[in-house]
């Protein structure tokens, strides 16, 4: 038996956007930027920061998975050194990400569909990115979810990070419920051990992320292919 769920607080890019069709094209664009076109640092940049160049895929532990931009800048300007300072970098990391709205990320389901349904059987909405407040705000414009989603915050927030309990314990104060009343949803470990750190009553991870089943079997009470699976869970 599942535990009863009041909120749904759900991660962003890798849960509610597909990870490699939205990211992986930016992170590739911004590495060649920093690298001035030098195809080797470029590609020493994103290993470095969690890219395994033989399978293609990000490490669901790393940074570029599951880290803030100052994060991945920080390992950045200490590879590439010279003009590239942190917080240049963390600038034009926020700069080129924003285009992700422009450019329009690929939702893994029809997300207004999705939530207009959670919020009609009583359920609170909520949104927890590590990446900027602007751009998950950003995202619940562009896709006409203003009205659905009662909660959202960044890795800029004030809040704290993932795998700290902050993000929970804000969405449960904005939404006066308690965490175990609350599913977390994400495709990382650090979405799930956030959860099991503010004491959530329920840990969903998913697979359009960065991570493999294998992997977040260890750490989810369920392991969904994506959150359009979501709502026959929870009936």
């Amino acid at each position: 038996m599942l535990p009863t769920v009041r909120g749904v607080l759900f991660d962003k890019d890798g849960t509610l956007f597909d990870f490699n069709a939205t990211w992986m094209p930016l992170y590739l664009e911004t590495a060649d930027e920093v690298a001035g076109g030098d195809k080797a640092l470029a590609l020493r940049l994103l290993v470095e920061s969690g890219y395994d160049e033989a399978t293609r895929r990000l490490d669901p532990h790393s940074p570029l998975a599951a880290g803030t931009n100052q994060q991945i800048a920080e390992i950045w300007a200490r590879v590439a050194g010279g003009e590239w300072s942190v917080q240049r970098l963390t600038r034009r990391f926020d700069a080129n990400f924003a285009k992700s709205m422009a450019m329009r990320p690929t939702p893994v389901t029809d997300l207004a569909v999705l939530f207009g349904h959670l919020k009609r059987k009583g359920l609170r909405i909520g949104v927890a990115t590590m990446d900027s407040h602007a751009a998950a705000r950003a995202a619940v414009e562009t896709f006409e979810l203003v009205g659905l989603v009662d909660f959202v915050c960044g890795y800029d927030s004030g809040h704290g990070h993932k795998p700290g309990p902050g993000m929970v314990e804000a969405f449960c104060r904005a939404v006066e419920l308690p965490a175990r009343d609350v599913a977390v949803v994400g495709d990382t470990p650090h979405d799930m051990h956030m959860a099991r750190a503010a004491g959530a009553g329920l840990a969903l991870g998913v697979l359009t992320g960065v991570s493999p089943r294998e992997v977040l079997a260890d750490h989810a009470d369920r392991v969904l292919a994506s959150i359009a699976e979501l709502e026959t869970l929870l009936a």
